[in-house]
C-alpha cells in the first residue's frame, strides 16, 4: 500500500511541478502585457481558417517519425506494423501533456507489448531517434545564424541570460566534477558487484540499450533515414510557419523570421514542461518582437498557436493514438 502511494505520489510531482513552472512562466510573461489588447487582436486579425490549414502538418510530420523509427527497429530482427508505430508515436505526444518525457517510455512499452519486442532495445533505438532532434535543431540554428548574423547578435546583447546561462555551465568546473562523479559511482558499483545478480540483469538492459542505439549503424536504406528526417522537420516548420500568415501583423514579416523562431523555439520544447508551456512562448514572442512586432501582438500569437497546436491538436491525435493502438491490435488477435 506505501509503495503505491509513493508512486502515486512521485507520478503526480512529476505532472504537477513542471506545470506549476509552465504557469508561473506564463504568468511572468501576461503580467507585461494588456489583456484587452490581446482579446481585441485574437477577434480582428486572426485568420483561423489558415491556423486549421497548419493542424495536418503536425500530424504528416509524426507519420514521418513513425516510418524512421521503423528504420531503427528492423535491423534488429523484428518487423513491426507501421500503424502500430504511427499509433505509438502519436500517444507519445498525448502521454507527454501529462507527464513531460514519460511518452517516451509509453510508446516503446506499448510496441514491446504488440510487436514482441524486448523492451532495452526498443528504448535504444528511441534514444537513437531522439539523438537526431537536437543535431536536425542545431542545423536549423546554424542556417538560420548564418542568414542572419546581425540578428542573433542583437538578440543575444538584448537577452544575455540565454547565453550566460549556458556558459556559466559549460566553464563550470562543477558541470564536469558531477559529470566524472556520477561515472565514478557507477563504475565502482558495476566492478564490486559486477557477479550479482541485480547488476547482470543491469548489464544485460544495458547492452540491449545499446544494442538499439547502435542500430543506425546496421541500416542498409541510411539515405531513407535522411529523408525521412528531413521530411520531419520539413513537416514542423510548415506546422509553425504557416501560421505566419493567419495574423495580419506577422504575414509579412518573411520566412527568415520563421526560420529564427521555429529553430529558438523548438529548443525551448526541450525544457521539460507539458508542451514546452511558458519557454515556448517567450522564445516565439522575444524574437517577433525584435523583428517590430508589438509585445502584445507576439503574445496574442504565442498563446493561440501554441493553446491549439501544442496543447489542444496533440491532446487529440495523442488521445486518438492511445485508443486506437489497443483497438487495432484487439482486432488482430481475434
Amino acid at each position: 500500500m506505501g509503495i503505491k502511494i509513493g508512486s502515486s505520489l512521485a507520478t503526480a510531482a512529476k505532472t504537477i511541478i513542471p506545470l506549476l513552472f509552465g504557469v508561473i512562466v506564463l504568468w511572468l510573461i501576461i503580467r507585461q502585457v494588456e489583456i484587452d489588447r490581446i482579446i481585441e487582436a485574437l477577434k480582428r486579425d486572426v485568420d483561423y481558417r489558415i491556423i486549421l490549414l497548419s493542424l495536418p502538418f503536425g500530424v504528416i510530420g509524426n507519420i514521418f517519425r513513425a516510418l524512421r523509427w521503423d528504420l531503427l527497429i528492423r535491423p534488429l530482427g523484428y518487423t513491426p506494423r507501421k500503424s502500430n508505430l504511427i499509433y505509438a508515436v502519436l500517444g507519445n505526444y498525448g502521454v507527454n501533456l501529462a507527464v513531460p518525457r514519460l511518452g517516451e517510455i509509453w510508446r516503446c512499452t506499448m510496441i514491446s507489448r504488440y510487436e514482441k519486442i524486448p523492451l532495452n532495445r526498443l528504448i535504444g533505438t528511441m534514444i537513437s531517434d531522439r539523438i537526431f532532434d537536437p543535431i536536425a535543431v542545431f542545423v536549423i540554428l546554424v542556417a538560420a545564424f548564418a542568414m542572419n548574423v546581425n540578428f542573433f547578435e542583437n538578440f543575444l546583447r538584448e537577452h544575455p541570460g540565454i547565453y550566460s546561462q549556458f556558459y556559466v555551465m559549460l566553464t563550470s568546473w562543477w558541470f564536469y566534477a558531477v559529470i566524472a562523479g556520477i561515472s565514478l559511482i557507477i563504475f565502482i558499483i558495476f566492478k564490486k558487484y559486477r557477479t550479482s545478480a541485480v547488476i547482470c540483469k543491469a548489464i544485460q538492459f544495458i547492452s540491449g540499450i545499446w544494442e538499439g542505439v547502435i542500430s543506425l549503424s546496421r541500416m542498409k536504406k541510411k539515405w531513407l533515414f535522411v529523408v525521412h528526417t528531413v521530411l520531419i522537420w520539413a513537416s514542423y516548420f510548415l506546422y509553425f510557419y504557416i501560421c505566419f500568415y493567419a495574423f495580419t501583423f506577422t504575414r509579412d514579416l518573411g520566412i527568415n523570421c520563421g526560420f529564427i523562431a521555429f529553430g529558438l523555439s523548438s529548443i525551448a520544447m526541450a525544457v521539460p514542461v507539458q508542451g514546452g508551456m511558458g519557454a515556448w512562448h517567450g522564445m516565439v514572442i522575444a524574437v517577433l518582437v525584435a523583428f517590430g512586432v508589438t509585445l502584445n501582438g507576439a503574445t496574442a500569437f504565442a498563446f493561440l498557436v501554441h493553446t491549439v497546436q501544442a496543447i489542444i491538436f496533440t491532446a487529440l491525435f495523442g488521445l486518438f493514438g492511445i485508443i486506437a493502438l489497443p483497438v487495432a491490435n484487439n482486432r488482430k488477435s481475434r
